[in-house]
């Protein structure tokens, strides 16, 4: 069995974003990387010096893990997940978040349903675990407490109808953390910035120069770096989905980890990653996972219906379809 964990990094290329152009700059920037979320994360201020601000980042995103990963024993999912369906006092963002999550679920039928978990545990798809097919009849036990309707919110009381339940917000996490990050940011007076929580890109304004900062759509199951596009944005989310991020081969099929929520097996089409830009990082989070579920017809009908939100799909075959807005060279 081959395990093997891409980071879709959405690359900026060459490692920091504006050195690409040699456009001039009245500071250097800086930069700090961590792990967290399972993934590799780096964050870069190209208008300050002020270290203190990404180290108020990278508190941050320690606030959240230990607040939204569902491993992280204590955390608010955790205890959600081992309530046995008993009520649970969280905090606001999760609510924020668990509501967000709900709202897309209900929007695509149950297509992505944040009640996946039973279900994607059984996969191991994180870093630390080995994984491997789950049984037939471990995933069929599993299905039947896979949905969001057993989820109801009361305040900031969280209770699940059906105590073998469980919560995973991973599809859109990282986009919610980009945002508060951003939010942040502009509240220290950043004006220029990405934050980069691994295929979660968020560009805060433009290259100190002005200009666009351009950012590489990593090329399924290419070697880091190597780019299937290159777009030119500012002050916007980049995210992408795609099957290469997490999988792993057993009998020479590969299995990724974007799960079916009627069969618990992976989403089975021709899309490679779903790329969307979104004004909303938690948006554009949800809506890459959403139209890799959906598959490519129905995916686009989706978002043709989405206003301020562009989108690209990248087939197998190395078709690619875009919005019409898409930002592609």
């Amino acid at each position: 069995m081959k395990f093997r964990i891409r980071l879709l990094l959405c690359l900026l290329l060459a490692g920091t974003l504006t050195g690409i152009t040699g456009c001039t700059r009245n500071t250097e920037p800086i930069t700090q990387t961590g792990f967290y979320f399972d993934t590799v994360i780096q964050i870069t201020l190209y208008d300050t010096q002020d270290t203190t601000i990404l180290d108020g980042c990278f508190a941050l995103a320690d606030t959240y893990e230990n607040m939204l990963s569902a491993t992280v024993e204590g955390s608010d999912l955790w205890r959600i997940n081992h309530s046995n369906g008993a009520p649970v006092t969280v905090s606001k963002d999760t609510v924020s978040l668990l509501q967000t999550a709900l709202y897309y679920a209900r929007l695509t039928d149950g297509k992505v349903d944040p009640t996946i978990q039973p279900v994607s545990k059984l996969w191991h798809f994180g870093s630390d675990d080995t994984p491997c097919v789950p049984e037939a009849p471990d995933l069929e036990e599993a299905l039947t407490h896979v949905s969001y309707q057993t989820v109801s919110i009361d305040g900031n009381t969280v209770t699940l109808a059906d105590p073998k339940a469980a919560v995973n917000l991973g599809f859109i996490a990282k986009g919610y953390i980009a945002d508060r990050m951003k939010e942040y940011l502009l509240e220290q007076g950043v004006q220029s910035a990405c934050i980069n929580l691994g295929g979660n890109v968020m560009l805060i304004g433009s290259k100190p120069d002005g200009s666009s900062f351009k950012v590489g759509i990593q090329k399924a199951f290419a070697e880091e770096g190597v780019t299937a596009a290159v777009i030119d944005v500012r002050d916007i989310s980049v995210v992408t989905s795609g099957i290469y991020e997490r999988y792993f081969y057993e009998n020479d099929v590969l299995y990724h980890h974007i799960l079916d929520t009627a069969t618990g097996y992976p989403v089975e089409n021709d899309i490679t990653s779903v790329t969307i830009l979104s004004p909303s990082s938690v948006d554009a989070d949800a809506l890459s996972t959403t139209c890799y579920c959906l598959g490519l017809e129905k995916g686009m009908e989706f978002m043709d219906a989405i206003e301020n939100t562009e989108y690209m799909f990248l087939l197998k075959d190395g078709t690619r379809y875009v919005s019409d807005g898409f930002p592609v060279t």
